[in-house]
């Protein structure tokens, strides 16, 4: 529970429910007879990070353990950290209202680059050091997972150990290092060392990096025995992983309120932008049977009255239609909906969706990404205009009346005819619900199109593309918009300014360190909320430590460059990337793993076969 001194201001912040810890199935042990205590961190608002699945199955993971206990910590808001700032209360666990400072992990998932300002904001509100070299006791170590430790180099300066890939396994082992050298007494040194043994585990200081005269990176060389390359750990088997039976319930509302379970890992599709596509191969499935048991024991255990069904491309799972034929006698019994994100517009079959309305109807969302055929084929989306209006078709008829579709601007190769195209297929949309006989009587429609922007990422075919300046993407959202003739089409669109930032620390080196430093020292911090984006601060921290922001972001990458990522080793090789670069900018398209294995490598992470290959639906 929150520190007994913190009572008497609660009252005077927004949602003091973020602060206070307590909640149903929190879990507080006797902090006497755990040897390691460990902090999870989420580096934005307590909604955000008890949305996030990540921390709700690391946090089952470690306190099943009796000799670890993992609490939680998130970023407190503006007021909160002005009150704690003002009466000296150092940043605390929830479950136990301790000063995380004397923790033995302080732990980060890193899901998104503008939250690189509020981990070092929380390092100074529990009162420590943000340089790793400036930590110099063995406790705590701080540690970091997540999509963005792929290249953790913006960040290698503040971080002890990164995990690139599964969490699972690699967070028990790295536990049981740490157990094993503090019953030693050993040095900070002698353990990272140590721990650089373990597959999966990151430990830049570790590791020189030299710069040529033209800025790129000249090499990467490891010391102290660490590998050359760090490979990502990967959990082969889904069905035997660690899942958690029941979540922490939350007292306020918060982003994504109900359960998530997920069905499987990966992604069959190769769309050429899409990190978390490559980064998650090769796929793995967990089996109808284990994810409806996952899916009554949450329920049960929390009380919702919603399951999200979560993966990449739902819509991909094999056993579906099993999964949910099976879970819909108790899930209508008791009324409970299943929610199906990241659906694809040409495998979404109709009995599913007349199955669905069976307990009450979500929105349904599809992603063509691009507005022609054309530029869908650039990027590898394959997916046809006629699919998306079947699709649509077939919702509206089954009495759907709202569908978003989500897009992108600044992919390459784009041109107007492309951009206009987005409206062109909202409009499509709209016109198919008018014209469908079968559509719900006495209703209109809303076609939501939500316009994100590219931020080419490490580790997919993109990676050496140039990204789009913060002028041209206005340009373009201000064109789309333009082209939007009717008030059944509603466009939302990103701060093209916190894309360009996204996208300097996506594919940033070590030399970005000083920016984040003095950024947050003017302030900076919530970046990716723009009512907190200090724009101005940035700019002058880019000038003042000599860094060209666009360097990382508008020049193209020549293949044989050295990437300041290229030390880590996701199972997909260089030579595919490359090679569907190339397919891209000819408009070729790659077919999905389902049809034809593409070689592009990841399969050796699973011991030479991808789950995809005779996988039984039981």
């Amino acid at each position: 529970m929150y520190p007994k001194e913190l009572e008497k201001f609660l009252l005077k912040v927004q949602k003091p429910g973020r602060y206070t810890g307590g909640e149903l199935n929190s879990i507080v042990k006797d902090k006497s007879k755990v040897d390691i205590r460990y902090a999870f961190c989420f580096p934005d608002t307590y909604e955000i990070g008890m949305s996030h699945l990540g921390m709700k199955i690391l946090y089952s993971l470690v306190n099943a353990r009796e000799d670890a206990w993992c609490e939680r910590v998130f970023a407190p808001d503006v007021d909160m950290e002005q009150v704690m700032r003002e009466n000296g209360i150092p940043l605390y666990a929830l479950e136990s209202g301790d000063a995380i400072k004397n923790f033995d992990l302080i732990g980060f998932t890193m899901q998104y680059e503008l939250s690189y300002t509020n981990v070092l904001n929380m390092l100074d509100l529990a009162g420590l050091p943000v340089r790793s070299k400036d930590r110099t006791s063995l406790t705590p170590i701080v540690i970091a997972g997540g999509a963005c430790v792929c290249n953790a180099e913006p960040m290698a300066e503040f971080f002890d150990i990164t995990l690139p890939g599964d969490g699972e396994e690699v967070t028990n082992e790295l536990i049981d290092l740490l157990k094993e050298y503090k019953a030693k007494g050993a040095t900070k040194q002698e353990f990272l060392v140590a721990a650089a043994q373990i597959k999966g585990v990151y430990v830049p200081s570790l590791y020189e990096v030299e710069y040529n005269e033209d800025n790129t990176v000249k090499s990467i060389t490891p010391t102290c025995g660490a590998p050359a390359k760090v490979e990502k750990r990967n959990v082969a088997d889904l069905d035997k992983m660690f899942a958690p039976s029941e979540f922490v319930v939350p007292f306020l509302e918060v982003v994504h309120d109900r359960t998530t379970v997920e069905i499987f890992r990966g992604c069959i599709r190769g769309c050429r932008f899409c990190q978390a596509g490559f980064l998650n191969r090769p796929l793995r499935s967990k089996s109808p049977r284990i994810v409806e048991q996952q899916c009554r024991a949450i329920c049960e255990s929390t009380g919702y009255d919603e399951i999200s069904l979560c993966s990449l491309s739902t819509s991909d799972y094999r056993g579906l239609e099993t999964l949910i034929k099976n879970m819909l006698p108790w899930t209508i019994d008791e009324k409970i909906n299943i929610a199906l994100p990241s659906l694809r517009a040409d495998n979404f079959p109709k009995e599913l969706m007349e199955k669905l309305n069976a307990v009450r109807r979500s929105g349904l969302t599809f992603a063509p990404e691009a507005g022609t055929q054309r530029l869908r084929d650039v990027i590898n989306k394959n997916i046809t205009e006629e699919e998306v209006l079947t699709t649509a078709a077939q919702a509206f008829a089954g009495g759907w009346t709202a569908v978003k579709l989500y897009f992108m601007i600044g992919l390459p190769t784009e041109t107007e005819e492309d951009i206009q195209g987005i409206a062109n297929l909202a409009q499509a949309v709209v016109d198919e619900f008018y014209k469908n006989p079968d559509k719900p009587k006495g209703k209109g429609v809303n076609v939501s199109v939500s316009l994100a922007s590219l931020v080419p990422k490490p580790f997919t075919p993109f990676q050496w593309e140039p990204q789009d300046k913060p002028d041209v993407l206005i340009e373009k959202q201000d064109y789309l918009i333009s082209c939007v003739k009717t008030r059944k089409v509603s466009v939302s669109r990103h701060v093209p300014w916190t894309s360009f930032l996204e996208g300097v620390f996506a594919r940033g080196d070590r030399r970005l360190a000083d920016v984040i430093e003095t950024a947050w020292r003017k302030g900076c911090k919530m970046d990716g909320w723009s009512e907190h984006l200090k724009k101005d601060a940035w700019e002058e921290s880019f000038a003042e430590n000599g860094i060209d922001p666009f360097f990382y972001t508008a020049r193209r990458r020549e293949y044989d460059e050295i990437l300041p990522w290229d030390h880590m080793d996701y199972g997909v090789t260089k030579k595919f990337l490359i090679n569907e670069n190339k397919k891209a900018h000819k408009g070729e398209t790659t077919a999905c793993c389902r049809e034809k294995c593409a070689g592009c490598g990841a399969n050796k992470l699973n011991g030479g076969a991808c789950d995809e290959i005779g996988k039984t639906v039981v």
